[in-house]
């Protein structure tokens, strides 16, 4: 491996990835830093596989822009590179009347973002199209759709090596030291190096903020906090009475335990929100019985024994549980006084969709 490189990026999730390739494109030397042993082995592949459209997040925050930006780019580069998908849309239901001005809500925020798709849905045209819904009204949301991320992710690694990156995996960063010219990253593992980026961007997702504290300095007040909230899913059992997500209306710190369906058709139910202090995969199976209440108020024929735990993600908070949500982060120079370094954190849903604009975004700062 080189001693000094253009371009370091650390994680080769969707973000590092996007990134990592349009670094190359524009034709910097790039070298990827993995701790595991394969792409997005975390968060990037722990999640619903949907293609959001841009609705919940605040007006002009990073979220809505790149959200709504992204989501064109997303569908244009799965039908450019050939990544399967269905534009298939999806319906936000409210349960109750008192639920209907929530709705209302959704369509302003919606449209404050440039979303103007948004149409209402009577309960007779929900069932129309689902007839296992039930509901008192709904949102449309035709530019919603679901994707195979981990093909996403592939086409995302053959673009950025064709390009000349090279992936080192099994590659942990354990710390790092801010030169007068570059930041020389050290990594651990079974055979460690070090290596001087010119340029370092910090994509480590759950592990952004300890790998920007491990570097020598970065300050440390410029480092968020680390919260880990858990997304775990259910699988549905039997013939699938859904064709599209179904999304009731959002909760706190998530979009509520709503229904998707993945292009082979199976559903799976969640996520749900479960703040944890470590990261653990593993699903409760008594976390079923949330689930059922949850899905039985737009879903009430859901028979008991249905659901079997399935996979759970862990999101990447920097509020803590009851705090209000935050805006992704982007850090540069302006933010912590230290030259060719970016620090990403808190890229969670819509990552993803957001991936293709977090990417030119990151390129414009450089």
């Amino acid at each position: 491996m080189n001693e000094r490189v253009d371009c370091l990026v650390i994680g080769a999730g969707v973000i590092g990835l996007a990134i990592a390739r349009a670094m190359a494109r524009s034709g910097r030397d790039v070298i990827v830093l993995e701790k595991a042993n394969t792409i997005g082995t975390e968060t990037s592949s722990r999640h619903s596989e949907v293609i959001h459209a841009g609705i919940y997040y605040p007006k002009e925050s990073l979220k809505a822009q790149f959200c709504v930006e992204g989501k064109h780019a997303l569908y244009k580069f799965c039908d450019d590179y050939g990544i399967s998908y269905n534009n298939c849309g999806k319906i936000i239901v409210a349960t109750d009347h008192e639920q209907l001005p929530e709705l209302d809500h959704l369509t302003k925020k919606a449209a404050a973002n440039g979303v103007l798709d948004l149409t209402w849905m009577t309960p007779r045209q929900v069932n129309d199209i689902e007839p296992a819904v039930r509901c008192v009204g709904a949102l449309w949301s035709p530019s919603t759709g679901i994707l195979d991320s981990h093909s996403y992710m592939l086409a995302l690694q053959g673009d950025a090596e064709s390009a000349g990156t090279m992936i080192a995996f099994m590659a942990p960063v354990i710390g790092g030291e801010v030169l007068d010219k570059g930041i020389r990253i050290y990594c651990g593992g079974e055979a460690p190096f070090s290596v001087i980026g010119d340029l370092v961007i910090n994509c480590g997702g759950l592990w952004s903020q300890s790998i920007a504290a491990s570097i020598d300095g970065v300050p440390e007040n410029s480092i968020p906090p680390t919260y880990y909230c858990k997304g775990n899913y259910f699988t549905l059992l039997g013939r699938p009475p859904f064709t599209r997500p179904i999304y009731p209306v959002p909760e706190k710190a998530g979009l509520g335990i709503h229904v998707t369906v993945d292009l082979g058709g199976q559903v799976r139910l969640g996520p749900d929100v479960e703040w944890v202090d470590r990261i653990d995969y593993n699903v409760d199976s008594g976390r079923a019985d949330k689930f059922y209440e949850a899905v039985r108020k737009y879903y009430p024929e859901l028979a008991d024994g249905s659901l079997q735990p399935g996979y759970s993600g862990i999101r990447p908070k920097i509020h803590a549980p009851g705090e209000a949500a935050k805006d992704f982060v982007i850090q540069g120079h302006e933010e912590h006084g230290v030259d060719r370094l970016i620090n990403l954190y808190g890229i969670e849903s819509p990552g993803v969709t957001s991936s293709l604009a977090i990417a030119d975004y990151v390129l414009k700062l450089i």
